[in-house]
């Protein structure tokens, strides 16, 4: 059964990233305004009314990732975490709003965003890059990458939209990627962000011409910037950073791999920036071994990819990694005990 992927499982992480749940609390609105009782939905994420009702409360990243699936199942909304983004009141940020609408330019405002995104959500780590170009990365600590699509979607068209509205000008990024697939029609999000959105690309990551750098913020205060700089500083030294669970860590560095047939130790420990007995060893630490984080990874990817009726045996057989049919069968069978049509037809 699934004795090998859980083998990954057998000792949990100690420190569970949370977040303000400003994205939950949208959902659940949007959700109860469509007249669907969230109760169920919230329960079955790990969460409770009081919990999204309390605007102070903050709740688990996994389960906010959850209930953004549960919501945009029931409503039925394949990108609701590009609508809620697309729609909310900036100002439901919060401090982390008026840090960077008090900035002098928009490089300023980036690189707030950047050192204070962890008060808002402890597992997206956002990365200022400069290159030939400005590009804003994007990372889940403690979380694993591939559980989530709707959280990243809104993340990354919020940045989008703050960029367009610090400058008060409709800035159009040059390139949009998410590491995570999507086979449905997304002409509606490529329109709204002004470039072709790439899905299944190696990262999450926007990038802008570097002309953007120096344009002015227009609601800068550079008094008011500096005050509350010193709140964000209180509020990051509150949430001191720690580290993510091993296992989400290498299942972030392996997701990409899959499809390209280099889900080995040494290339996950170089993309970790790691040498392969130093990674095996905190992967020992954890009671895992490589192995078995790698069979627990495909067994989750392999039924999320079996609910998607657009993507053939072979082609879900191809995105884990796997050169033949036959193989990718016999290893999801010793997971579940049935084969992968067996699967899809019971979840059909």
């Amino acid at each position: 059964m699934l004795s090998a992927a859980r083998d990954s499982d057998t000792k949990a992480s100690l420190w569970l990233p949370s977040a303000m749940g400003g994205v939950s609390r949208l959902a659940c609105a949007r959700a109860q305004h469509a007249g669907i009782a969230c109760e169920p939905l919230l329960r079955e994420a790990g969460l409770t009314l009081a919990q999204i009702e309390d605007r102070a409360a903050r709740v688990p990243v996994r389960s906010q990732v959850r209930f953004l699936e549960l919501a945009a199942a029931a409503l039925p909304d394949e990108f609701l975490g590009f609508h809620l983004a697309r729609d909310y009141d900036l100002r439901e940020l919060g401090l982390l709003h008026y840090v960077l609408a008090s900035s002098e330019t928009l490089d300023d405002a980036l690189q707030r965003a950047t050192r204070y995104s962890t008060t808002v959500n402890e597992g997206l780590s956002l990365k200022y890059v400069e290159r030939n170009d400005v590009a804003v990365a994007f990372h889940y600590v403690g979380i694993a990458r591939h559980s989530d699509r709707h959280q990243m979607e809104f993340a990354v068209t919020t940045v989008i939209r703050a960029c367009r509205e610090l400058t008060g000008r409709h800035l159009l990024p040059h390139r949009v990627q998410f590491t995570h697939r999507r086979d449905e029609n997304h002409s509606e999000i490529s329109a709204f962000l002004g470039v072709e959105v790439e899905f299944g690309a190696g990262s999450d990551e926007i990038a802008f011409p570097r002309t953007i750098r120096d344009l002015p913020v227009v609601s800068a205060d550079p008094y008011l910037n500096n005050i509350l700089i010193g709140y964000c500083e209180e509020a990051l030294a509150r949430r001191a950073k720690r580290d993510g669970a091993v296992r989400s860590a290498i299942e972030n560095a392996i997701a990409p791999l899959l499809p390209h047939g280099k889900a080995r130790v040494d290339e996950v420990a170089r993309r970790l920036g790691l040498s392969p007995r130093t990674l095996a060893r905190r992967i020992a630490s954890e009671g895992l071994t490589f192995g078995g984080v790698l069979d627990k990874l495909r067994c989750d990817l392999a039924q999320r990819h079996l609910r998607d009726s657009n993507l053939s045996i072979s082609q879900i057989a191809w995105l884990l990694g796997y050169q033949e049919v036959s193989a990718f069968t016999h290893a999801f069978k010793r997971w579940t005990g049935m084969t992968p049509r067996e699967m899809r037809a019971r979840t059909a």
